[in-house]
This record gives C-alpha cells, sequence and structure tokens, in this order.
C-alpha cells in the first residue's frame, strides 16, 4: 500500500545528528524494496575518502555545505531512494529544492536523548571543544523552524528501537500522501 502511494519517490530523513537517520534510513530501504544513500558517506568518498571531520577543518564549513548541496543536487535525481542527510543539510535554502523531489521526514529527538548518544562522539565536527548540552540545544533552536518545514514529522522517544521508528515512519506516509477527497457539498 505505501508502495503504491510512493510511487518511487525519494524520502528524505532530516534531522539533528545523532537522531539515527542512517540506522532507521535502511531500515526504511529494506522495508521499501528501495535504495540507500546517506550524504555523508558520498560526500567522504567524492572528497577522496576523507572523514567529514577532516574536510571541516581543512576546508571549512562553508566549503563542507557547498560539497554537501553538490551531493543533494546528484541524489535527486534518482528514485526510490531513502536519503539520509546531514543534520545541516537544511540551513541551505538552495537544498530545499532538492529535498522537495520527494517526501521529507523529520526525525524529531529531545536534546537529553541526543546527549546521551553524543556525548563520547568525538566525530561530529560541530560538536568538538564545547559544551554539548548547549550546543545541542542551539544548533536545535536555530534549525528547529527549518526541521519543520518536513512533510512528516516524528518525535522519537527513549527506548526507542529503530524498527518501531521504521514502522511508524512507513505507517504514517500515507497520512501524508493520501490525496485530498472532494466533498462536492462544500464546493
Amino acid at each position: 500500500m505505501t508502495n503504491d502511494l510512493l510511487k518511487g519517490v525519494n524520502l528524505y530523513l532530516i534531522g539533528m545528528m545523532g537522531v539515527g537517520k542512517t540506522t532507521v534510513g535502511r531500515l526504511l530501504a529494506q522495508h521499501l524494496g528501495y535504495g540507500f544513500v546517506d550524504t555523508d558517506t558520498v560526500i567522504e568518498k567524492a572528497a577522496g575518502d576523507k572523514p567529514i571531520t577532516q574536510l571541516f577543518s581543512e576546508q571549512g564549513e562553508a566549503a563542507f555545505r557547498q560539497l554537501e548541496s553538490q551531493v543533494l543536487s546528484q541524489v535527486c535525481a534518482f528514485t526510490k531512494l531513502v536519503i539520509a542527510t546531514g543534520g545541516g543539510i537544511i540551513v541551505r535554502r538552495e537544498n530545499w529544492s532538492y529535498l522537495h523531489h520527494g517526501l521529507i521526514v523529520w526525525l524529531d529527538v529531545p536534546v537529553e536523548i541526543l546527549y546521551s548518544r553524543l556525548a563520547e562522539d568525538t566525530t561530529r565536527p560541530l560538536l568538538q571543544d564545547t559544551d554539548l548540552e548547549a550546543k545541542l540545544r542551539s544548533l536545535l533552536d536555530v534549525r528547529q523552524p527549518l526541521y519543520a518545514q518536513a512533510d512528516l514529522r516524528i518525535t522519537i522517544s527513549e527506548g526507542e528501537t529503530p524498527e518501531q521508528v521504521a514502522t511508524r515512519i512507513i505507517d504514517e506516509i500515507p497520512s501524508v500522501l493520501k490525496p485530498k477527497v472532494s466533498h462536492p457539498e462544500l464546493s
């Protein structure tokens, strides 16, 4: 049923770092019979297998965001993909034109859960040498209005498994894609 409604349209997973876009994305792709792409992985390969942290330190955030936009523009040309995006992909206006080629799903996780997931993670360039919880709150304050432009918001609770999240997304897709029923008596 969900596949019939999707008609090959891509699913773009957006949300803060650490929400589980890659893990949930792989599960969604498997359930839907779609391919899976992680834009961060594509960026790293395009940059000669340099990790994102190295790209940030060598080229800066602006250059990274430009590369991220280039990758997104290439990926959106395909169909039947679940695409896990970087947490900041929504900050560039041009990226929204690419995201709107598909169904945008915001994985929303409370800061407290993100903090517990990311406390020991040293691979996130925007979280280095900082008060982690304050930085997460600051990033979320800026990004939340942008994330809120998604077609579907999935709020993830403590202890919810990636499989449960993927199932919830699949269950919610029809409510977003169902065509509006015309009521002649209201016309």
